[in-house]
């Protein structure tokens, strides 16, 4: 059996702790019980925090914890909680990250669920390694961390045996890869069935809204910004944009890319896209009538656009943020 100690703090919240623990506890146990199967349980799962003290979640919910981080002399595997305080768990734990560098340097591996990834980062073990964590947090990630290379489209990264998660419920998403990683694929889709979880979901960008990159001090870059986003219908062209606000074209796509991280045309893309995911969330108009609607001409290339933007196509978009489920199937 395998080692796992999930490292707990106060104000977490709560599923990041318990929500690991049930698919290690149940891998190997639930369905061969369901099958009638002996059991073969995988994993010794326990739950430990800074000073041995039981947490206080985020909801309210207490929860008892087996002892000290620093009871722990050996374990496979490390899970780090998600804390909504990002900046008081950082100048809390100081203990922490000595105890991951330890532990890691010793062999254990060590997987930090959505914003636990920012004490990972602190501890430097992710420096020039892949990492994700919550979309709505990358930006704060990345200034406080630039040595780390985020992906926050990712659901879940793997690193030289450090593993993060993107958001709250991706720590299922996480836990299944474990067991797949320690245990193999028919062990991780037996442990998906039981959960009736959804096994193979690999990006946040479906959930990821686009916040339009104002971030910036260059106001002639965010004029642009404005006239993009209210005249999305128009053809893009982005050397007469560039004339219109006193500029060359190359000058002004390296100072756009410059302030917002993206070209023009991509960035163009982006806004519509966003305009068709309102659509597709509220509305059941055709795929033609979306693309005309957000100033595509062309469907079939509208339907590549959204696909590289969000990583679903349309219909399967509409298909999992609009759906009204029929009870009387």
């Amino acid at each position: 059996m395998k080692k796992v100690t999930v490292l707990a703090f106060d104000n977490i919240l709560s599923a990041t702790i318990t929500g690991p623990m049930d698919v290690f506890k149940i891998a190997g146990v639930t369905w061969n019980l369901i099958h009638e199967k002996d059991l073969t349980p995988c994993f010794d799962v326990k739950a430990v925090s800074q000073d041995g003290k039981d947490v206080v979640c985020s909801n309210g919910l207490t929860i008892g914890v087996s002892g000290s981080m620093h009871d722990v002399e050996e374990t496979d595997l490390i899970v780090i909680s998600a804390s909504l305080n990002i900046e008081e768990n950082l100048t809390s734990q100081t203990e922490v990250t000595p105890w991951l560098r330890k532990h890691y340097e010793n062999g254990t591996q060590i997987a930090a669920v959505c914003m636990g990834t920012f004490l990972l980062a602190h501890s430097g073990l992710l420096d020039g390694k892949v990492a994700t964590t919550h979309w709505g947090v990358a930006d704060y990630f990345k200034d406080l961390f630039p040595k780390v290379h985020l992906k926050p489209e990712r659901l879940f990264t793997d690193a030289c045996d450090l593993y993060c998660s993107g958001a709250y419920s991706s720590c299922i998403d996480l836990a299944i890869y474990l067991v797949e990683k320690y245990y193999g694929r028919e062990m991780a889709v037996q442990t998906a069935k039981v959960l009736v979880h959804d096994i193979g979901r690999i990006s946040q960008r479906p959930y990821t809204p686009f916040n339009f990159q104002r971030n910036h001090n260059d106001e002639t870059i965010l004029a642009s910004q404005r006239m993009m986003e209210e005249n999305f219908l128009q053809r893009m062209d982005v050397e007469k944009m560039a004339s219109d606000i006193g500029m060359g074209r190359r000058t002004f796509e390296r100072r756009f890319k410059a302030a917002t991280g993206d070209t023009p045309l991509f960035y163009f893309q982006r806004v519509r896209v966003e305009k068709a995911k309102k659509i597709l969330e509220t509305e059941r108009k055709t795929l033609d009538e979306i693309s005309f609607a957000v100033g595509y001409e062309d469907a079939s290339f509208f339907k590549k656009v959204f696909l590289k933007h969000t990583g679903l196509k349309p219909n399967e978009y509409r298909d999992k943020f609009q759906r009204v489920v029929d009870f009387n199937f």
